[in-house]
């Protein structure tokens, strides 16, 4: 049902969207979004992987390190984890009714895509970026060790595994074996909100230059400096949109249906903030380099940006 709103839209609301800092905070916003969808549904699995998954992040997982990347961080897993539950509320609102089963495969595929990066005590070196070639087969490896823990059905585990490969670049769907048709298009809800997610992030221009440390961490895309990656990023902005619309089958039009019926207006506040992101970085290419670190003005990222390439340098 629509909800009937007496008051416009605060801008403060929309950017409220993509604030996913607090996980009990996130938590709470998805499992009232699952709610919506089914009230009588079971959170217990979720919960479990959710767990587990905050405690790779701060330290206190059994023989791991504290994830540490700087793009790859906390707060893009809970960006990815909130835009697959609007995803599937959107399907299920558009007429694509969801079982008990996929809404969970799928949530728990969210919150385990970047585990990979996860290191265990006896091999903890660097930030966790040098696996960035390898990340998704390692958290899907991850996931089959402690699937059991998580008292997760046998048959979860490739239905787990392939949607989790969705989240791999290039994004090449051939290579991934889907055990079923509908596996694949909770699949491609996943990979558009890993997508979408990082993208809308308000910061996430300033976050491009933690992207630029974990690539050159991996030792990947030859970027001379941050200049040379946020000038690709246009570029990677014009893939992406490709790979939404063909690869992903265009699923973050669900997103309207959610936002109608959260919001009562039937918007993608996503694609929205995306496309104001690159906007404002097309303003700052046509500066002089010199200037752009100056454009990006965010939550102190450059400061701490600095700070990390200081320490890599000595």
């Amino acid at each position: 049902m629509k909800k009937q709103r007496d008051h416009e839209i605060h801008p403060a609301e929309i950017r409220e969207l993509f604030v996913n800092i607090d996980p009990v905070e996130t938590w709470n916003k998805v499992n009232n979004t699952v709610k919506s969808i089914n009230p009588d549904f079971d959170m217990m699995a979720v919960c479990d992987v959710f767990d587990d998954v905050m405690c790779l992040f701060d330290g206190s997982f059994p023989r791991y390190s504290r994830i540490l990347t700087p793009y790859h961080d906390l707060r893009h897993t809970l960006d990815v984890f909130i835009c697959t539950v609007r995803l599937l509320h959107g399907a299920h609102l558009s007429g694509t009714k969801l079982n008990d089963e996929e809404i969970s495969i799928s949530l728990i595929a969210a919150l385990l895509h970047d585990v990979g990066y996860a290191q265990k005590d006896s091999e903890a070196s660097g930030s966790g970026a040098q696996f960035t070639q390898t990340h998704v087969a390692r958290g899907v490896d991850f996931m089959r060790q402690h699937k059991n823990n998580w008292h997760l059905p046998c048959a979860w585990e490739a239905q787990i595994a392939a949607i989790m490969y969705c989240t791999y670049t290039p994004h090449d769907l051939t290579l991934v074996t889907f055990p079923s048709p509908r596996i694949r298009f909770l699949g491609q809800i996943v990979g558009t909100a890993d997508l979408a997610g990082q993208m809308a992030d308000r910061c996430y221009l300033e976050k491009l230059l933690f992207l630029y440390l974990e690539f050159k961490e991996a030792d990947m895309g030859n970027f001379q400096n941050i200049q040379g990656l946020l000038k690709q990023t246009q570029k990677f902005y014009e893939v992406t949109l490709g790979v939404l619309d063909n690869d992903f089958d265009a699923a973050y039009k669900y997103l309207s249906y959610h936002f109608e019926s959260s919001f009562g207006v039937k918007e993608n506040f996503y694609l929205s903030a995306i496309e104001r992101n690159i906007e404002y970085l097309k303003q700052i290419v046509r500066l002089r380099e010199s200037e752009w670190l100056s454009m990006l003005k965010r939550h102190g990222i450059v400061q701490t940006f600095q700070t990390l390439s200081n320490n890599a340098n000595t």
